[in-house]
């Protein structure tokens, strides 16, 4: 099968940062779901894996890559739920060769039905930021994903990127007032278009900006950026018993008492491969809420967040999915489609 393979860390600009390789079609397992993969996205934890750790083997080149979208060609005995030609959407596993790949072995407990309403590439955009956003919100942090934002306001810090695009329509739904924050025109208008109640900048101190819009303090804080350069701010932003929603690894020690402490802050972290990395018993707790985004997006409650598709998907395309991931402005997602 085509595959678009790690063999070397390199600088996303070297021409062999990212190569196209022959590889063997996978076997699925019991568990899993073997599937023709029509179209992948791309998201910031593609190029950490890809500069991250000692080099890989030569002989064992490795396979990036977590969204997807694709058919079903096969199913592993213990699977029911799934069967050949259906269309499936998911964000992978860790631990598993990716979804860079003609054909990938997954799970089937962390899959789901694709939305009807989209194609394969605008499904392919949802998986890993849908489910880290509604983890987050819902699971990790102690609100309702149907009323639990009414009277509520939420500061969603990066908006504009994959995790706050869902984030925010996610977070509109349940009731919250948004305040999403983008530096940029076009960053701006795309958080107002995905049901942001307020806009600021966080290139700018936030607290004035906040004070503009008649907000002393916010009851939750979702954090899609740099842990480091917002905590200061958002233990004073805050409001006592608030909760603050993390994904980006810290740079240094961060103190947690203070604000934290004296207002009995709630922090919150999320990692969507928590469960796959783990084998927890609620593994499949991520393929009914992959069904359910489905099911929102197939009624119109929510939106598809995928703002421009690249083809055919090879090592050139992916290279350049990873500079611009790299270069940090994106808005949406990338996606990629076809071979």
């Amino acid at each position: 099968m085509k595959a678009v393979a790690l063999t070397r860390r390199l600088p996303i600009d070297h021409p062999q940062a990212l190569l196209d390789l022959e590889l063997p079609t996978p076997t699925p397992g019991a568990h899993d779901l073997l599937v023709r993969v029509e179209a992948v996205s791309v998201n910031p934890v593609d190029a950490k894996l890809r500069t991250a750790g000692p080099q890989p083997e030569a002989a064992r080149p490795s396979i990036l890559g977590f969204d997807a979208a694709g058919v079903v060609e096969a199913v592993g005995a213990n699977v029911r739920q799934f069967a050949p030609g259906d269309r499936v959407y998911y964000a992978g596993d860790v631990t598993r060769p990716g979804s860079n790949a003609q054909w990938q072995a997954v799970d089937a407990r962390i899959a789901a039905p694709a939305p009807r309403t989209l194609d394969a590439a605008q499904a392919a955009a949802l998986p890993l930021v849908s489910l880290t956003a509604w983890e987050l919100l819902f699971q990790r942090m102690p609100f309702d994903s149907e009323q639990g934002g009414r009277g509520r306001t939420l500061l969603v810090i990066a908006g504009a990127g994959g995790v706050g695009s869902m984030a925010i329509q996610l977070a509109r739904r349940a009731g919250f007032r948004v305040i999403a924050t983008a530096s940029r025109r076009e960053s701006a208008a795309w958080c107002r278009q995905l049901g942001a109640d307020e806009v600021v900048d966080h290139r700018q101190p936030l607290a004035p900006q906040l004070a503009a819009l008649g907000l002393a303090q916010v009851d939750a804080a979702i954090n899609l950026a740099d842990t480091d350069r917002y905590w200061a701010d958002l233990g004073e932003l805050l409001a006592p018993q608030g909760h603050v929603g993390l994904i980006v690894e810290p740079r240094g020690p961060l103190p947690l008492g203070g604000a934290y402490k004296n207002k009995s802050i709630g922090i919150h972290w999320e990692s969507m491969f928590t469960r796959s990395r783990a084998g927890t018993a609620d593994l499949a707790e991520q393929g009914r809420l992959l069904a359910r985004v489905a099911q929102l997006i197939d009624a119109g409650e929510l939106r598809g967040i995928a703002r421009e598709t690249l083809s055919p998907i090879d090592a050139a395309n992916l290279r350049e999915a990873h500079r611009r991931i790299e270069a940090g402005s994106s808005i949406g997602k990338l996606v990629l489609a076809g071979w």
